[in-house]
């Protein structure tokens, strides 16, 4: 059985190769699986779908159509998955549930000490041999708040790490956890959160619920000294409001792994192109904006994690099992 991989970086393609090995073949693809590519997927009982496909209604139909019959999805988020339409057409769907929290974790903490400490412009300089400190100055995390939106296994961490760096923690989550409460965080609503923290990093799943949880309301109750991290899902932001923010000079500094309209973009070079997505292309222009690719996940130990769960999630399809991971499960 061949089965087709989409969305495939460059680094991933080997770890998936060497997972795969001696099970199923696999052919993998960069482009990303979506209602214009979905031909590429006839004759393929299985597909490994990326985080930035597009699965809408559609797509599932062309895939049922042509003989898929399993979407194994190598992330976490499957908010990029029409699940309805997947049930009634009786096509299976698993994701990986969880593999390393540290990957994102830690990188949500990179472009926060990035942010703080003005590490690109000062590299900037440098790379032109101007050594002066003027306007490099940054603030101790020590003694200061951090702010957690989304207490699980990846918000967990980051507390952890805001613990050793000495701060205050607050939290919120539908559900506390009592790790967290053992570093000495406190549970407050969203709105104490926004207004006490001088650093939030958002941590939560994209829902009907947390779209666009950071809105122009939520902004206004930030500091104007406050950095802001998402490495979450790009929707969990309404950018619009964010680029007003931050033209009105509010936020010390934006940290962003993840936008909202990256679909197309992310993981693709634009760059001889004109850059037609105005929101983004503005955000880029503020010095105290970090954007990165949606990278945070991107570790060796997270991918593989990812990629051998993805093949346990097969074996489970084929031999008519379920698990945590399973979504949709037509043979339960």
């Amino acid at each position: 059985m061949e089965i087709v991989a989409y969305g495939v970086q460059h680094d991933e393609r080997p770890l998936i190769e060497r997972a795969f090995a001696g099970r199923y073949q696999v052919r993998c693809l960069d482009l990303l699986l979506n209602r214009d590519t979905v031909p590429t997927a006839a004759g393929h009982e299985i597909v490994s779908s990326s985080v930035n496909d597009v699965l809408d209604a559609p797509t599932l139909d062309a895939l049922a159509a042509g003989g898929t019959r399993m979407i194994a999805q190598r992330s976490t988020g499957y908010n990029n998955i029409d699940l309805d339409a997947a049930r009634e057409l009786g096509l299976a769907v698993a994701r990986v549930s969880h593999y390393s929290p540290h990957s994102v974790a830690e990188f949500a903490w990179t472009l926060a000490l990035a942010l703080d400490r003005r590490v690109v412009p000062a590299v900037g300089r440098t790379r032109e041999f101007d050594f002066r400190l003027d306007g490099l100055m940054g603030r101790d995390f020590h003694g200061r708040t951090a702010g957690v939106l989304g207490t699980g296994e990846i918000g967990t961490v980051f507390a952890r790490i805001a613990h050793g760096l000495g701060m205050r923690l607050l939290g919120n989550d539908l559900v506390e956890n009592a790790e967290c409460r053992a570093l000495g965080m406190e549970y407050v609503d969203t709105e104490r959160l926004f207004a006490e923290s001088d650093v939030i990093s958002l941590h939560v799943p994209l829902t009907p619920q947390t779209h666009h949880l950071v809105d122009a309301a939520a902004l206004k109750l930030m500091r104007d000294d406050a950095l802001l991290i998402n490495t979450g899902r790009g929707g969990l932001i309404d950018t619009t409001a964010l680029v007003d923010a931050l033209r009105a000079g509010r936020l010390a500094g934006v940290g962003l792994d993840v936008y909202e309209e990256e679909a197309g973009v992310f993981f693709h070079d634009h760059s001889l192109e004109v850059m037609t997505d105005d929101v983004l292309a503005r955000l880029m222009t503020f010095r105290n904006v970090l954007v990165t690719s949606h990278q945070a996940y991107f570790t060796r130990n997270a991918v593989g994690q990812i990629i051998d769960t993805t093949v346990r999630n097969i074996d489970d399809h084929l031999a008519h099992r379920t698990s945590e991971n399973t979504l949709t499960a037509p043979y339960a």
